[in-house]
Parts: structure tokens; sequence; C-alpha cells
């Protein structure tokens, strides 16, 4: 059996998937404007370019070089800050998969780009934990990884074999992985928040133990225990690096893991709370509008009504990129 693993716990719970959707062919003098809303990311494979963003000074991007975006409004690709950019309607045009290419005259950047999903109820979890801009440096000795894989997507995308478009996601969905781990591993400081919980080794542990069996009964000497350390250091240095206590913390997950189940089916509110640990469907019912502020009944029936009503208006598919 595969060990309790947190992160992909919470990519599970946010039915996070990665989509390439972009390429950029390059040349000369050229600069282009994107929006960022959402998850983006973008990784250079030949050449280099540019990424100017809002409040931060212009950062030189060469082969193997990755970042993601996160809500942070607008960047620019460029070949010179200097350049007035372009808007991507003035440089792209869809092709037969649905990619967009520029080809502008001069030395050539190669680099590809794509979108994350969640499933917007939760995504919150993972988008407050991360930085507006991550970057990772594909010279790095944690990006051994990202560099294979950059090179498997160039790879695909040049070729255009059968099952390309299926493949390229794939590595996509990894890559987006791989980006995460190389920022945890290279994060000095950062916001409190359950990724840095989860980064160190101690408190680390104890998170597995609560991700691994979140009906049980825990008690904080339990985890405590399983971190090495004395039960108020143990709290400590938890709320420290998490921001809430182990056990509201084991509360909160909990409630997540109801809020999607009751989104993802008709199982029955009862079956659900014994699933989670919870003594009766009172108790649950409970929990959940102490934390969601709704009841677990009314949550599915508000869930229902709203995704009836985007099947009705067509927008399930939700919007194209910009």
């Amino acid at each position: 059996m595969f060990p309790v693993d947190p992160l992909s716990d919470v990519l599970s719970l946010l039915s996070a998937r990665s989509l390439l959707s972009a390429s950029l062919r390059a040349k000369g003098d050229w600069s282009i404007r994107f929006a960022s809303d959402g998850v983006k990311f973008n990784a250079v494979l030949e050449g280099g370019c540019y990424l100017v963003s809002e409040g931060s000074e212009p950062r030189w991007l060469e082969a193997g070089d990755c970042f993601l975006l996160v809500n942070c409004g607008t960047h620019i690709l460029c070949s010179d800050p200097s350049l007035t950019p372009l808007s991507p309607s003035e440089v792209f045009g869809p092709d037969h998969v649905g990619s967009i290419h520029a080809d502008l005259p001069g030395e050539c950047l190669f680099a590809v780009g794509g979108r994350v999903t969640f499933d917007d109820a939760d995504a919150g979890l993972l988008l407050d934990a991360l930085p507006p801009i991550l970057f990772v440096s594909g010279k790095s000795r944690e990006a051994a990884a990202i560099r294979w894989l950059l090179s498997r997507l160039g790879e695909e995308w040049d070729e255009k074999r059968a099952g390309g478009s299926v493949a390229a996601d794939h590595l996509a969905q990894l890559l987006f992985v791989e980006l995460i781990r190389v920022w945890l591993a290279q994060a000095e400081t950062a916001a409190p928040g359950w990724m840095q919980a989860l980064n160190d080794r101690r408190v680390g542990a104890a998170i597995r133990l609560l991700h691994g069996d979140p009906a049980r009964n825990w008690r904080l000497q339990d985890l405590a225990d399983a971190a090495g350390m004395s039960r108020s250091n143990f709290a400590l240095r938890f709320r420290e690096l998490a921001g809430i206590s182990p056990l509201d913390y084991l509360l909160r997950w909990r409630i997540r893991l109801g809020a999607k189940a009751l989104r993802s089916g008709a199982e029955p509110i009862s079956a659900i709370s014994y699933s989670l640990g919870y003594q009766s469907e009172s108790a649950f019912s409970n929990a959940f509008k102490r934390i969601t502020g709704v009841a677990p009944q009314q949550y599915r029936r508000d869930h229902q009504m709203a995704a009836a009503s985007a099947r009705k208006s067509g927008s399930i598919f939700g919007k194209p990129d910009a």
C-alpha cells in the first residue's frame, strides 16, 4: 500500500487537473501581456525570455525554468522589458487541437503553458498556501525530474504522435506536482499554512497520521508522541506552522471530506457521518454547520441546484482561456 500522502489527498479532494493548452515560439523583439486569473503554469523548453509581473523586477528565464502563477493579475513574457506588450489576440491563433501558437521573426524561444483546474468549492485550500508566483530554476539540484518532464513535453508537442494530447496532459500534471515539491524543498520561510506544516519533519509526521485515519478519535498526546515532542511543544509548533491547532486541523479536514462526499453522490448523511468518526448524524451536522454555515442537507441541495443550473446554461464546461 502506498504511504499516506497529504498533498496527494488535497489534490484529489480538489480534483486538480493540469491541462497543457499553449505554446509560444517567438523570435526577435517581442512582448506579450497575458491574463493570469486562476492557476497557470509555463515552462521554457528552448531559448530564453523575461518574465515581468506587477511589483517584481524582470526575471530572465532560460531553458528548463518553470513558473506557476496563482491569481496574480497579469504578467508579461518578452525579449526586452522596455518593449510595449501586445495582447494575445494580436499574436495568437487557434490550431486544430485548441492550442495557441505565435511565430515572430528573429532568435527562437520555445515555451509551453497550461492551466490547472480545481473543484472550486475547496480551491482556497491550495491556492491560499501558494505564493502569487512560484518559480523553479531548471538548474537546481531538485529540478532533475522537471528537466526530464520538459524534455518529454517538448517531444510530445513536436512529434504529434497518436495519443500525444493525453500524454502531454499527464506530463503537465506531473510537472505541476513537481513544481510544488521543489518549491517546498527550497522554501525557507512562508506564511503559516498546511504546506509549511507538512514540510516540517515532526509536524508533517502527525499530519500524515491525521490523513491516514481521519475517523480515529485522535488525542493530542497521540500526535505529539508521533512527532517525538511534548504535548505543549507540539501544539505550539503545529499552530506556528499551520495557523490552527492539530485538532482544529482534523475537524476542518473531516468537514472538507464530508462536503466532497455530499457533492459527489447520494450517500446517506448518516453513513458519511460514521465514516468520518462521528458517533451520530447530529454530531456531524452540528460540526458541519459550525464550519460551513449551513447544514449538510442544505449544502447538498444547494450544490445539486447549482449543478443543474450550470448544465442547463451550458456553463459546466467553463469559460475559455483569455
